[in-house]
């Protein structure tokens, strides 16, 4: 089985749950910080697709939406959502959780994590 790969913010509450769910599991993983290490547009384009929509992807409940300017918030483009998640990486719901069988998925909670490493 490959490595799960989790994608968040070192300092992100809800990435250190998971990690720590994760080590707590024995389930190895590697964690990228994508503050320190940008992601690339075409893989930020793969999971909105594979996701089913950019809305899935960014946390539009967080502050950082919030406090955009309201011509901000209706991106209808892929090239003005990737804009936008370089200007504001934090928009990225988290953390981002790509199963070794390259299944992406978004968020953590104790129960969808049970259920997705079963």
């Amino acid at each position: 089985m490959k490595t799960v790969m989790l994608y968040g913010l070192k300092k992100c509450s809800t990435c250190i749950k998971a990690t720590k769910w994760l080590e707590q599991g024995s389930i190895a993983f590697n964690f990228i910080d994508y503050r320190d290490h940008p992601l690339a547009p075409e893989q930020l384009k793969a999971w909105a697709q594979e996701l089913g929509a950019w809305e899935k992807l960014v946390n539009r409940a967080s502050m950082t939406w919030r406090n955009l300017p309201d011509e901000r918030k209706t991106p209808n483009t892929d090239g003005l959502w990737l804009d936008l998640i370089a200007e504001y990486p934090a928009l990225v719901r988290r953390p981002v959780t790509v199963t070794g069988d390259g299944r992406v998925h978004v968020g953590f909670s104790e129960k969808k994590y049970s259920e997705l490493f079963a």
